[in-house]
């Protein structure tokens, strides 16, 4: 390729000159090419892989240079010598010449590097490439990658890192490659390549390791092997990438969500010397995101935009804090650079003015930020002040465009507008919802409002303590500020620690949460949603209906339909925005304690940021989230209670609680006046809370749990400690608690002070910090997704392996192949037109998770099924026709148990069962929609039947021979040309070939007596099963027997096409004796006009036959019946041969479902010919004692096939193979 002109300085330095002229050198690198150039080569070859050599990429150059000057340019760089022979021939007939007529050399300089120039401009704009923020230096490493490991454009580069791959006890010294969805490594040394490509999607363990063998060490472990990967330069990015792109390879095996690049970010700056790409940036900034939304509890879509080093001035304690300022799309947040000291959101809906201070030397680079509320924040120590303003105001005026809409919107809508939430808190002005029945009341405020069940003593000292509690609040509120511009201190978290007041826990519920903010941002989108759920039923209405009445049944609230109305709502409008999670158990209780707490509409967005946020993957149907902290929990149990833990897990206790405990945030287990206190500290400290209770539990516990013989002993100590957990501050009378029926009946635990449970817990396990967590949660969302997908496999197995003579790890072989098809169409798409993302769904049963459509399908079909013939074009064909026969629902996909179903007649079954199969591909009545041109309007057939028919290998069942339908002419014509495309490159070719010429004469002789006997009898009947048909066919029905009549010869040069035509497929009655419709006239239509007395000896085509012998032996077809010639004129059957039904529409071929024209692939579809008899027809019993008399077909037909070398080759192929790298994990392959 042209590049852009640089500066060379020696140009014989490890390069061989091979062509040259007074201004041009064409030069090869050392080392490279046949025979590697020797001992230097070798040398030579080895520094450039691991220095990181561009000749890597383009062994081959062109460089320029005056007569005169000893200065070079190189101007054009090629992988092979034809790429660079091709740009050298161009210079010699185009430019030698011109040169010679200037005479100054600056001149010469100058025209050359402007003509490089602008061809590649001129390539560029004809080629449409865009330009990119990828480096030149990144540019060349990904033109590296895509050669080394033959992987297509789709597969994007993210970032590669110089290190050592461990062989064994070897080092080799190399390139790590990372992409969005591999990692690979290669190697070069002293003649010996080594090269390894992983998917991401099959790592099951990745971590850092230290010894004092190798320090900095990266380690990634599969199900088959472990690699390891050592001297690093920077071994904490390179980790961090590493983790990132293994959790996106995760999340989509989890739900399906694939990456997309944001094209949103700024620009890089020119000539940015740093090789970072594009996509490292996108990572780099998603990674920041995520850790600043979790840090501030901020909404999934928000974006960090910057950050910078910055002080805050506190009133409450008259000093200027040290921290950092971040800045994103629709927020200012802080943090001070002591953790625990000061925190501050500051939404941009609430900002009203933005402005430099001024700077003085105790006061330098200030900014003032108002607020709605009177608040006012003074940043200060500001590096880059005037840009950071400037930032802030253009976000700022866009928040403010977006208010004005929405409040317009509202107005128009005629919604009542809601007083900003952030700053004032509730207000009268509540939205209310009537949108259930209306003999149902509807709660307007929380439901613990409407039914607080005082003490018979109204002055009691709980009471009065819970005044002083608010009080507190009140002060708190007054000197820290109001809503969501509160001032977080320890001070804060002291105050949630001693219990949040009743009235007061729902509006700093959705405070701490971040809940506040998203509700504030969808004015009536909850409204919205519940008008569109109610009254929609599906799988997830259906299980909310059946826990209502479960969700804390003790408390009054749910003991009347005004609570059980409300919970319903929340819970079927969540389940309508999240289809995802739709509705799991535990969503319940967690929501019905919500809801006493909160408005509706709080509960609601409540419910959002806990099962979106704040517990991720929890509420999924995997509970993938629930056991992936239950894997936190274990390791934490390992290190702070470790003379517990391996008691825990003889007993297996630790998975058994962990669910229980977490999925209901202590509701269900504790008494309920003392689990709202965890809630509360949940809602303000996240997960960690919930960690450091349940460890605190366990050590309370350690002696009783070290002495308990079983799992059921250890859960009743546990049970009845929890049960005794009590809140002695509660003002409300004591709630029956369902739990304590699991404790005996022993003497009862002494009382437990749930704020003194709390306070221990933060002071014994109060270090565990939550990025921590977040680092063991992704260690852990490894081995859980990893198991989830092997008991996948493991169920899909054990379902299938008795239906099939596969044995279980051979079927386990097939279904790694099989998934791996579907994952690589998700990675680089395919042609299919379908959207492989929308394939897999992971809340399906087991066999419909994965399913794969015909293009992968035709992949695996050319690589592992015994039929596929080795011309490209007649086995895609015949896929076509294998991939319609195993669809046996019509929605053009098949799942793993259809697969195996064809795959395994084929290698493990008897004759009969492998001609059955071949004739049944050929016999389906078209699953294709075909229109039939009847009164001038178009229809489509029912095909309900077929589909019914041909489901019945999904039923323990055998089929029936005499159930088969006839085979008509034209179907016959195909699975002639079938048989003869499957024995190419076989080793009986000739024999075979000969034998399949004899069967079919065989055959076309008995087509022509049996329809002598068929055809008026079965006219009749068709005319008494369907009169209607008889009518509105016409001339169709009434032509039965004068085909010659009825189909035009194209040869003839008449080109009109019939207007009528019949349904699809022969007569054939079903199993209640009804007949079916009569096979559609048809007409074949080649590409160009024959000879209409073409003999009926073509039948069968002689492209694939090798000598004269082979073709001598078609002419027996012609003695088969002399009566055929005139209705059966048969041409050469090329693969530009299409079928075209005799309908009045511009070109044959259906365009349904299954018809060759949708999307299965290929237009028309079947074979052609003049003219087609109609009403010839053969059974399948005539066409199996035909094949039996030809000894060379049926040693063919029982040949036994090796399914564990067609696997092995399908890997294989996979690991070298260029375009579809889909083994799991390749082996290391060393050359040399």
């Amino acid at each position: 390729m042209w590049v852009h002109p640089e500066e060379v300085l020696q140009a014989s330095a490890l390069w061989i000159t091979e062509r040259a002229n007074p201004y041009f050198i064409l030069q090869k690198r050392k080392g490279h090419g046949d025979g590697r150039g020797g001992l230097a080569g070798l040398l030579v070859g080895t520094l450039d892989v691991v220095l990181d050599s561009s000749a890597r990429v383009a062994p081959y150059r062109i460089l320029y240079q005056t007569p005169d000057s000893l200065i070079y340019w190189i101007i054009a760089h090629g992988c092979s010598r034809k790429e660079i022979t091709e740009h050298w021939e161009w210079l010699e007939q185009n430019l030698l010449q011109t040169l010679s007529i200037f005479e100054n050399e600056n001149d010469i300089t100058t025209f050359v590097k402007g003509k490089v120039q602008g061809i590649i401009a001129e390539y560029n704009k004809n080629h449409d490439v865009k330009e990119d923020d990828d480096t030149d230096k990144f540019k060349e490493a990904i033109c590296t990658f895509r050669k080394l490991f033959g992987m297509p454009e789709e597969e994007k580069l993210v970032n590669y890192y110089s290190c050592s791959y461990w062989k064994g006890h070897v080092p080799r010294q190399g390139w790590l490659y990372l992409s969005i969805n591999h990692i690979c490594f290669y190697s070069y040394l002293l003649g010996k390549e080594a090269k390894l490509v992983i998917r991401w999607a099959d790592i099951t363990q990745l971590e850092k390791s230290a010894t004092l063998l190798l320090p900095d060490a990266v380690k990634v472990s599969t199900r088959v092997a472990e690699h390891v990967f050592s001297v690093f330069l920077n071994i904490n990015e390179t980790f961090k990438l590493m983790e990132q792109l293994a959790n996106i390879a995760m999340r989509q095996l989890l739900d399906n969500e694939g990456f997309e690049q944001d094209r949103s970010l700024p620009k890089l700056k020119r000539k940015t010397p740093k090789k970072v790409s594009a996509l490292k940036r996108d990572l780099d900034a998603r990674a920041k995101s995520e850790r600043y939304r979790a840090l501030f509890r901020l909404p999934k879509d928000e974006k960090l935009d910057g950050h910078t080093g910055c002080t805050l001035w506190t009133p409450f304690n008259k000093m200027h804090i040290l921290g950092q300022m971040f800045v994103s799309t629709n927020y200012i947040c802080f943090t001070s650079k002591e953790e625990t000291l000061c925190s501050l959101i500051i939404p941009l809906r609430e900002v009203t003015i933005v402005e430099k201070a001024d700077s003085s030397n105790f006061l330098p680079s200030p900014v003032s930020i108002s607020t709605k509320n009177r608040m006012t924040f003074l940043f200060a120590n500001l590096k880059d002040r005037d840009f950071l303003v400037q930032r802030i105001s253009d976000f700022l005026q866009t928040v403010v465009m977006i208010i004005d809409c929405i409040n317009h919107l509202i107005l128009i809508l005629n919604l009542p507008q809601r007083s900003s939430l952030g700053s004032e808190g509730s207000s009268e002005g509540e939205r209310q919802f009537n949108l259930n029945d209306n003999s149902v009341p509807t709660a307007t405020q929380a439901l613990m409002t409407m039914y607080r069940r005082r003490s018979p003593e109204e002055f009691n000292p709980k009471l009065a303590k819970e005044f002083l509690k608010e009080q507190a609040w009140k002060n708190h509120i007054t000197e820290y500020g109001q809503g969501v511009c509160m001032y977080r201190t320890e001070k804060t978290k002291d105050l949630v620690l001693k219990g949040i007041p009743e009235n007061m826990r729902g509006e700093l519920w959705l405070l701490f949460s971040g809940a506040i903010n998203e509700m504030a941002t969808h004015p009536g989108y909850y409204e919205d949603l519940v008008e569109k759920s109610m009254g929609k039923y599906n799988l997830a209405t259906e299980e909310i209906e059946r826990d209502l009445h479960r969700s804390l049944p003790e408390h009054p609230a749910f003991q009347n339909e005004m609570g059980i109305a409300a919970l319903r709502r929340v819970l079927t409008a969540y389940a309508f925005r999240n289809p995802n999670i739709g509705y799991c158990q535990a969503m319940n209780i967690v929501t019905s304690v919500l809801l006493l707490y909160a408005k509706e509409e709080e509960a609601f967005w409540l419910l959002v940021a806990l099962c979106e946020r704040m517990l991720p993957d929890y509420y999924n149907t995997r509970v993938v989230g629930a056991l992936v902290d239950q894997g936190v929990f274990e390791e934490l149990a390992r290190e702070y209670v470790p003379e517990l833990y391996d008691c825990m897990q003889d007993l297996g206790v630790i998975s058994t609680i962990s669910l229980s405990w977490f999925l209901t945030l202590f509701l269900s287990v504790m008494p309920f006046e003392s689990a709202v206190v965890v809630v509360d500290c949940f809602f303000y400290e996240g997960i960690k809370v919930i960690f450091q209770l349940a460890l605190n539990v366990l050590h309370a516990n350690i002696h009783q749990l070290l002495g308990a013989k079983d799992d059921g002993e250890a859960m009743t100590v546990l049970g009845r400690y929890l049960d005794s957990v009590t809140n002695k501050d509660s003002t409300l009378p004591p709630i029956p608690h369902l739990h304590s029926l699991l404790t005996d009946d022993g003497d009862p635990h002494p009382e437990v002070d749930i704020f003194k449970l709390v306070r221990s817990s933060y002071e014994k396990f109060g270090s565990i910090r939550a990025d921590v967590i977040e680092q063991m949660r992704f260690k852990q969302r490894l081995r859980v997704i990893q198991t989830i997908e092997d008991t996948t496999k493991r169920n899909v197995v054990r379902t299938i392996v008795t239906e099939t003579a596969f044995s279980i790890d051979e079927l386990e072989e097939l279904y790694v192949l099989f998934k791996e098809e579907h994952l690589t169409s998700c990675y680089w798409g395919g042609t299919g037109g379908s959207n492989p993302t929308e394939r897999h769904d992971p809340s399906l049963p087991y066999l419909e998770q994965y399913r794969i459509d015909l293009e992968q399908f035709r992949g695996l079909f050319s690589l592992l099924f015994p039929w596929a013939p080795v011309n490209g074009a007649h086995a895609d064909l015949l896929a076509l026709r294998f991939f319609r026969l195993l669809d046996h629902n019509g929605d053009s996909l098949i799942n793993f148990r259809e697969f195996i179903s064809g795959l395994s007649v084929l290698c493990h079954g008897d004759l009969t069962e492998k001609l059955k199969l071949l004739y049944k591909m050929h016999v389906i009545p078209g699953k294709c929609v075909c229109t039939v041109h009847r009164k001038g309007k178009l229809h489509t057939p029912d095909y309900r039947h077929y589909l019914r028919l041909w489901n019945q290998g999904t039923k323990n069942k055998l089929d029936n021979m005499k159930d088969l339908p006839k085979l008509n002419q034209s179907q016959f014509i195909e699975l002639c040309k079938t048989l003869y495309n499957m024995f190419s490159e076989d080793a009986q070719e000739q024999e075979l070939y000969h034998a399949t010429a004899t069967v079919t004469s065989l055959l076309l002789e008995m087509g022509e007596v049996g329809k002598l006997f068929c055809h008026s009898k079965d006219q009749e009947e068709q005319d008494q099963d369907d009169p209607e048909e008889a009518k509105t066919s016409g001339p169709a029905q009434d032509g039965g027997t004068k085909p010659e009549g009825v189909f035009q010869q194209r040869g003839q040069g008449e080109g009109k096409e019939e207007s009528q035509a019949r349904p699809c497929g022969p007569a054939k009655r079903d199993g209640r004796g009804e007949q079916l419709s009569a096979m559609e006239e048809i007409r074949l239509e080649d590409s160009s006009p024959k000879d209409t007395g073409t003999s009926s000896s073509m039948l069968i085509s002689d492209d694939e036959t090798k000598d004269d012998t082979s073709m001598s032996s078609y002419s027996v077809l012609s003695g088969g019946s002399h009566e055929l010639d005139d209705k059966l004129h048969c041409e050469d059957i090329n693969d530009d041969t299409v079928l075209v039904r005799s309908e009045n529409r511009p070109h044959g071929g259906g365009n349904g479902p299954h018809g060759e024209g949708g999307p299965h692939g290929r237009d028309g579809g079947l074979p052609h010919s003049t003219s087609i008899d109609k009403d010839w027809a053969i059974t399948f019993e005539q066409f199996l004692a035909s094949v039996l008399t030809e000894q060379a077909l049926v040693l063919y037909f029982e040949k036994p096939v090796e399914v564990a070398a067609r696997i092995t080759n399908a890997k294989n192929v996979r690991k070298v193979g260029c375009s579809l790298l889909s083994a799991s994990d390749y082996e290391i392959s060393l050359s040399g």
